[in-house]
């Protein structure tokens, strides 16, 4: 049985914490976030709001929030934000386990950090063979 849109697509308001009055973190995750599977849409409303519409069914607030926060970006910590934040999680978690979606099935912001991870320039490769590494 095929649910209806409005349970699937959500509409959200991501609130950053406004640090410095040159950051602009909206847009920066706008752009981090247009290569996600699952979201539809991303517009910064300021440089510190960003309005964000995703599919439940491929991706949900918490993965979204870990993966800007894993980006370095700050999310606003203020009390309402927080309770906000936790409900969406809990509800988008009850809808994901009632239709089915496992834990497992929920890795499409962790393959953006593996793909963006391997196009950086960065001193972390190590450019021993595969076996000269397990080797001590």
């Amino acid at each position: 049985m095929e649910t209806p849109d409005p349970d699937r697509i959500k509409q959200r308001q991501i609130n950053f914490r406004d640090l410095h009055p040159e950051r602009n973190d909206a847009r920066t995750a706008a752009n981090f976030l247009a290569d996600v599977d699952g979201v539809l849409e991303t517009r910064p409303l300021s440089p510190i709001v960003l309005q964000l519409t995703y599919d439940l069914h491929k991706t949900c607030l918490e993965e979204i929030d870990n993966a800007l926060i894993e980006l370095g970006l700050h999310l606003d910590g203020a009390m309402l934000y927080r309770l906000k934040r936790s409900l969406y999680y809990y509800t988008e978690s009850t809808y994901r386990d009632n239709h089915g979606y496992a834990p497992s099935d929920r890795n499409s912001t962790k393959l953006v950090f593996a793909r963006r991870w391997e196009n950086l320039e960065h001193g972390c490769r190590d450019p021993r063979p595969e076996h000269w590494r397990r080797y001590l």
